[in-house]
């Protein structure tokens, strides 16, 4: 029994000193963010700042159109949620529930897609936005979504449906339900963790995307945040203050949202099995 009690003990403090650790980026960012710049640098450094800058989190309001960002971030976001949830649950639902020929060498397709690295669609992808006169417009960035969300969702949504029991559909199929009432009726409503999941996971993939937006868009006037950003750093690199205020006004939010919904996404991971 004390064997046992002494390695709990142990556990205990390798996690406590592992979220510590974690923890000390994030600390530093907020902290920065209320500083000056001559105080960021002094040396030993300081915890807490002497005076609370809050007026740090007003300037980068003035000095980049946030406003602007926000909305266009906003208008990407909520559709490619949206889309993701939709075709990824169906597409999860037909792999895991329907029997059809090359079932299973279609979803070893859609496995094989996560092993490719983003490099080597990226040419194709340009030049058939390009061939669309998809440059410098949204649509390169919501349109995917709309077809399966990507091969992890699938995935996720595909082994949790395989975890549900069989005679719900059997039952009712017998009392004269279609697949399409099935779906939505009967199992949708037993997979809120693993969507909640997938919307978390597409919300932070949208919010901190910065490639996409830099590949496609070219008008200053449908930046989003991440490139926005990128302009402060660009104009104001000197003034670290700033940079860490900005840099707190995006991660605030994703982890806002985590701790919100935190039992749910883990519910939703934990319960998805690899049974198939």
């Amino acid at each position: 029994m004390k064997l046992k009690t002494v390695k709990r003990s142990f556990a205990l403090i390798i996690l406590v000193i592992g979220a510590i650790v974690s923890l000390v980026p994030f600390v530093w960012l907020i902290r920065s963010s209320l500083m000056t710049s001559t105080e960021i640098f002094e040396f030993p450094p300081k915890l807490l700042p002497e005076k609370f800058q809050w007026s740090n989190y007003k300037d980068i309001f003035s000095i980049i159109n946030f406003g602007l960002y926000l909305k266009n971030t906003l208008f990407i976001m909520v559709p490619v949620i949206i889309g993701t949830i939709v075709t990824c649950c169906m597409c999860g639902y037909g792999f895991a529930r329907l029997r059809f020929p090359g079932r299973n060498i279609w979803f070893g397709m859609i496995l094989a897609t996560m092993m490719l690295p983003g490099a080597v669609t990226l040419i194709p992808t340009f030049l058939m936005w390009s061939k669309l006169d998809g440059i410098n417009t949204f649509w390169p960035l919501i349109v995917p979504a709309f077809f399966g969300g990507g091969g992890f969702f699938i995935f996720l949504m595909r082994q949790f449906f395989m975890n549900i029991p069989r005679e719900l559909d059997e039952s009712a199929l017998m009392d004269g339900a279609n697949h399409f009432q099935i779906f939505t009726k009967i199992l949708l409503p037993l997979v809120k963790p693993p969507i909640l999941v997938v919307g978390f996971f597409t919300f932070m993939g949208v919010w901190n995307d910065f490639f996409g937006p830099l590949i496609f868009l070219n008008d200053e006037s449908k930046y989003t945040l991440a490139l926005g950003l990128l302009q402060l750093k660009g104009s104001y690199s000197s003034d670290w203050n700033l940079m860490m205020a900005a840099s707190a006004v995006m991660v605030i939010p994703a982890i806002i949202i985590f701790f919100i919904g935190q039992r749910h996404f883990i519910e939703g991971i934990s319960l998805t099995g690899i049974k198939g």
